[in-house]
């Protein structure tokens, strides 16, 4: 796409593990994988910038770790497992939504997708496209934010 990178600042991720493990170079397109036994909510919590985050932050950063869990070790994900995600980690998103055209066309644009995985921008991409069109935004504009 426009060949955004992946953030050029490496988190240094305390789980637990060797006390020292061997230096390995790092790439920014291609991030280190965390242990999937891991939950979300804790590999959040080992990342010492997010401890005073935003909520805005936190939710981004979840996005990328899902990502993260859920590509291969060069950080692209597999069309099969982008569909997957959105029908079990953004249902709420999705419900309603696969019979409209917009939708449908959109899973199409997938399904044609010259290269057969997606890269971290390409998912956000479709994850705004998928929220745009979806009835709960909808919902969520309709939220009372005042007193």
């Amino acid at each position: 796409m426009c060949g955004c990178m992946h953030s050029t600042q490496d988190q240094a991720v305390d789980l637990g593990g060797d006390p020292s493990p061997p230096a390995a170079p790092t790439s920014t397109s291609a991030p280190r994988k965390m242990p999937k036994s891991i939950s979300i909510s804790k590999q959040l919590a080992s990342i010492k910038a997010l401890r005073k985050g935003s909520d805005l932050e936190k939710a981004m950063a979840t996005v990328a770790l899902i990502f993260r869990n859920s590509s291969d070790p060069d950080g692209r994900l597999e069309k099969a497992t982008a569909k997957n995600l959105l029908q079990t980690q953004f249902r709420n998103f999705t419900e309603g939504q696969e019979t409209k055209p917009k939708y449908k066309d959109l899973l199409s644009e997938l399904d044609e997708h010259v290269e057969n995985k997606l890269d971290f921008e390409d998912f956000m991409i479709l994850l705004l496209s998928v929220t745009v069109m979806s009835d709960l935004l909808q919902n969520i504009w309709n939220v009372k934010v005042t007193k």
